[in-house]
């Protein structure tokens, strides 16, 4: 199934189209580090395009790569 780039998952979603579970992206909302999300009520929705910008930017090529924002 293809996405637009506007389209809007919720948790659930947005955690099975970025291959990591729903605690994940929750617990990352509180400490920082995961994508960009709207909260436009109660409701929390990702946009496909911040969730592949997120993935994009943990991107490797070898576990040898330093993470941004981690020292070695």
């Amino acid at each position: 199934m293809g996405y637009a780039p506007h389209e809007k998952l919720n948790t659930q979603g947005a955690a099975q189209y970025c291959g990591v579970g729903k605690a994940t992206l929750e617990k990352l909302r509180l400490t920082g580090g995961g994508p960009t999300y709207l909260k436009p009520s109660r409701r929390v929705i990702y946009q496909i395009s911040d969730l592949d910008t997120w993935l994009n930017r943990h991107r490797r090529a070898s576990t040898s790569q330093i993470q941004e924002g981690i020292a070695a």
